[in-house]
């Protein structure tokens, strides 16, 4: 059985602190006995978000021999995987399909972009299903929080981070990306615009203040904040006191601070990965993988539909392509991918980061097979509308069996063949190869008892 299947000392020491917050854990004889495959094969997961709705039928689970209202326009190339194709938009990740695994059964009756990206974030379902809420204290958590609250990082000041964000759905920040109940001292490290100089504006300490003087000033705010939460010991005062803590962790480790600053990068590495805003998210996700982030998220895309004001910058498009979808697909959108995902699993790999990351993309729906004008979205021709019945999500590193696919759709890539699985079994991967037991439990601060997902892990990528 690997290692990691094993809390060593220092681990069980700092989850022993966790127990006072309500953590229930499996017993040690349960937690390494009878694990399924990949249990804990992963230090971090790097999840690649594609937000708006990913075509399944124009990326991973092209229908060659549907009739072309349901085809489309592009052709399906074969891969480097015999008997897996994808889209003729995707060459390079054609050559790398033996890295990966797709998994073409994914499904849920979510339609709307908020509270469907909310369902993918956390791997539970909204209340207000088919819509767009705005974000509320009383969200369940981002999957990054939610891991912050059960295992809190040990090489890093943040357990998580969020990067390229915020996410917005389709125009305001999309509920599912914050530590919602679980309080800010949960929140993901929050790095928006990767084409901006600095990644963590503020957080340089001045060239003229040496350590001594800002432990002293800590110690000093510190002392203050004691006496400040015994007169009023509310949860704002405590949120802020740990955001501070880690804020003067990231201060005082040059090697965190580091990890934010593309310029360190060769210019022909920025240049592999594309000097734009999502090729940018890809690499500054692999470098906090290699600082030791545990769970990074990249929003590949900012915006869900930043095209409809701004289709002349390629920077804004997102996957919420109704009318034009093969212009959009065709133009902006599939030959970045295929150049930033594919220079990702690359560099990973001759890194070595792959053999001990998981990487995951996946959006939080698919398409409809069927090619139609819709009423109501700008554009002059076809497109497809959103659906949530069956779409493909992929996955690599950290032990999955490249090459694989598991899963499929029916002929027209409308509905899962079998049984299929969703994104709470999504969230159920993420925490399972993370060595961390789907089935724990935590409490909120109000004391409510929490499943950190109700999903099961999809074991099957790990052949």
């Amino acid at each position: 059985m690997p290692a990691r299947t094993y809390l060593d000392r220092r681990q069980w020491l700092r989850l022993g602190g966790l127990f006072g917050l309500g953590l229930t854990l499996p017993s040690p004889a349960a937690a390494s006995a009878g694990r399924p495959n990949g249990f804990g094969r992963a230090k971090s997961v790097l999840l690649v978000f594609t937000a708006g709705g990913q075509s399944q039928l124009d990326t991973w689970d092209p229908k060659p021999n549907a009739p072309e209202e349901v085809r489309g326009l592009f052709r399906s190339i074969p891969t480097s995987v015999h008997g897996v194709a994808v889209c003729e938009h995707l060459p390079r990740l054609a050559r790398l399909a033996h890295l990966y695994t797709i998994v073409r059964h994914v499904s849920h009756d979510d339609l709307d972009h908020g509270s469907a990206c909310y369902q993918a974030l956390t791997g539970q379902p909204h209340a207000r299903k088919s819509s767009n809420p705005p974000p509320t204290p009383n969200d369940l958590p981002c999957l990054g929080a939610a891991l912050h609250r059960v295992r809190p990082a040990l090489a890093f000041p943040y357990t998580a981070a969020h990067v390229n964000g915020p996410l917005l759905a389709p125009s305001e920040p999309s509920p599912g990306q914050f530590a919602g109940l679980l309080g800010r001292s949960c929140e993901p490290l929050p790095l928006g615009d990767p084409t901006e100089p600095a990644a963590l504006h503020g957080l340089e300490p001045l060239p003229d203040l040496p350590p001594e003087r800002l432990s002293d000033r800590r110690a000093l705010l510190s002392a203050l904040d004691d006496r400040r939460r015994r007169l009023a010991g509310d949860r704002a005062a405590l949120d802020r006191d740990a955001l501070l803590r880690r804020a003067y962790d990231l201060l005082s480790a040059p090697r965190c601070r580091e990890a934010f600053d593309l310029s360190r990068e060769p210019a022909a590495v920025r240049e592999r990965y594309g000097e734009h805003r999502s090729g940018l998210a890809c690499l500054l996700g692999r470098r906090l993988v290699e600082a030791g982030v545990p769970l990074v998220t990249v929003f590949w895309n900012h915006g869900i539909r930043g095209q409809d004001t701004h289709p002349e910058e390629a920077d804004e498009y997102g996957w919420d392509t109704h009318n034009d979808i093969f212009e959009a697909l065709k133009g902006p959108l599939l030959p970045r991918f295929d150049v930033s995902f594919a220079a990702l699993l690359e560099d990973m790999r001759q890194r070595g980061l792959l053999e001990t990351t998981l990487v995951l993309c996946m959006g939080e729906f698919g398409r409809a097979p069927l090619v139609a004008k819709e009423k109501g979205f700008a554009g002059t021709y076809p497109g497809r509308k959103h659906w949530g019945a069956c779409y493909s999500i992929v996955l690599a590193g950290a032990g999955v069996a490249g090459g694989g696919v598991v899963g499929a759709s029916d002929r027209h890539g409308a509905y899962p063949k079998g049984d299929a699985v969703g994104p709470w079994d999504v969230a159920a991967t993420v925490f399972h190869a993370l060595g961390v037991d789907p089935a724990t439990h935590y409490t909120d601060p109000a004391g409510r008892l929490l499943p950190l997902t109700t999903g099961k892990a999809i074991t099957a990528v790990w052949g």
